[in-house]
């Protein structure tokens, strides 16, 4: 006789199919939203601030590349500190990215806003 298979949420014993792994929909659904969830607050605010950096950047450049002075993105909240990647050319400029959305400092105070294009 086989082993009695126990729901990976809530130990219930399963019934019903032997590759089950919960008792219930609402097993499955709560397990799934825990395992997915971030695991601390500190990842859920870096989350919602690399988003925020996003938008703001999405808000300010809406024709792909354009020019901004930094009191420009800081007055929105931008925060220069989070950003999802880094790229520098053969010239040796490096390119900050939120996502697709990035930046170059050109200047002390002046930045150019670009999108980064799919290839």
């Amino acid at each position: 006789m086989a082993a009695e298979k126990t729901c990976f949420e809530c130990g219930e014993k399963i019934k019903g199919r032997s590759d089950k792994k919960f008792c219930s929909d609402q097993c499955r659904v709560a397990y799934n939203n825990r395992l997915n969830s971030d695991e601390t607050n500190f990842v859920r605010n870096v989350n919602n601030a690399l988003r925020k950096n996003r938008r703001i950047l999405l808000t300010l450049n809406p024709s792909g590349k354009t020019k901004m002075h930094r009191n420009k993105l800081t007055e929105q909240g931008f925060d220069f500190q989070l950003f999802t990647s880094l790229y520098t050319t053969k010239d040796g400029a490096v390119y900050h990215y939120c996502y697709e959305q990035g930046y170059l400092q050109i200047d002390k105070d002046w930045f150019l806003l670009v999108v980064k294009r799919e290839a």
